[in-house]
């Protein structure tokens, strides 16, 4: 049967079809439901069904007891339009009891129609479309570093993490144990912050990273030193950055002046995922930062400059897949999308 070759057919349309089948083939009742892992009435039960109905019996299911739904096509329009184009009073959206009282159905009905409709009020988004007059080049030019990055050059991602935060939980942290999670009081206490500015080899994925007190052009200044100092002197140096104010200071410029070897390239204004060094520091944050415990700013620092080391120890660059080509497209199309709203 053809039902049996396809990978979208029910499970339950399988085990009535292996009834039929392997009673076609002379297999004992009992024995076929010991090979079908079922029980013997539901193998009786399919027989019967395919001896009295055919094919149509077994495929089919009768009509179960119970009221008919009573949603009209009309309501279910009601439903799914002020789902998604109006708000309930004193509410941000609705919830499926809200729905149900405002349009005088149960919530079951609600429930089942967000389903059928992938509506889903209760979840949020969040997005933010670049308004950059050059947008499209600097996609272009931003992405074609990652993927066709150029020869006897290298190519580093630049941005900085402010405001990290050396915080210690009031109490101490309760270990893992079978059953339960690593557990740690909700209140901290905050020993100061520090700022980790980095420099990630898009070609290598090694990291150049230094932390700071704070995040002005002094401090940007010392760690373009630091970078100029660690790098090999004969290759020119493509970096990424973004619009910072601290990127652009004209001391900042002056330096770059003084380092001609250097080629900057600013992501459009609201692209921060143009940057890869972004995906680097949602890394850290994750395995090293968020969890960790820090009785000082020093102790921090020691966290993080150790992290780095051991990252560079196997370094794993990420790699981009997106053309620019496709990335392009789908800019074009959220921005058609935007100004259809207005």
């Amino acid at each position: 049967m053809k039902v049996l070759g396809d990978p979208g057919t029910p499970q339950v349309i399988v085990l009535r079809c292996g009834v039929v089948l392997g009673a076609a083939e002379g297999t004992a009742n009992h024995e076929l439901a010991r090979q079908l892992s079922t029980s013997l009435p539901i193998v009786l039960l399919w027989r019967r069904r395919f001896l009295q109905q055919g094919v149509l019996g077994i495929l089919e299911d009768k009509p179960r007891p119970g009221r008919p739904r009573c949603i009209t096509p009309e309501k279910e329009a009601a439903i799914v339009e002020a789902t998604r184009n109006r708000k309930p009073r004193h509410a941000t959206h609705w919830s499926v009891r809200s729905m149900a009282r405002h349009q005088g159905v149960s919530s079951a009905a609600v429930q089942r129609i967000w389903k059928a409709y992938h509506l889903q009020p209760h979840r949020v988004e969040h997005f933010q479309f670049s308004n950059d007059p050059e947008l499209v080049s600097k996609v272009r030019d931003r992405i074609g570093l990652y993927l066709n990055p150029p020869e006897h050059a290298l190519v580093f991602s630049v941005d900085e993490n402010s405001q990290i935060q050396a915080l210690d939980r009031t109490q101490p942290i309760l270990p893992l144990r079978p059953g339960l999670p690593e557990r740690q009081t909700h209140d901290y206490q905050r020993h100061g912050t520090t700022t980790l500015f980095a420099a990630l080899n898009v070609l290598d994925g090694t990291v150049i990273g230094q932390c700071q007190p704070r995040h002005r052009h002094q401090e940007f200044l010392r760690f373009l030193d630091r970078l100029e100092a660690a790098l090999d002197p004969a290759l020119a140096v493509y970096i990424i950055l973004d619009n910072y104010g601290t990127h652009k200071h004209p001391k900042v410029r002056s330096w770059f002046a003084a380092h001609p070897r250097y080629h900057l390239h600013f992501t459009p204004t609201g692209s921060s995922w143009l940057n890869q060094i972004e995906r680097w520091f949602g890394e850290i944050t994750v395995k090293r930062i968020r969890r960790g415990t820090f009785r000082s700013v020093k102790e921090l620092i020691a966290a993080i400059e150790g992290y780095i080391r051991e990252n560079n120890k196997n370094p794993k660059p990420f790699v981009w897949t997106a053309t620019a080509k496709s990335m392009v497209k789908r800019l074009r199309k959220y921005k058609e999308i935007l100004d259809t709203r207005h």
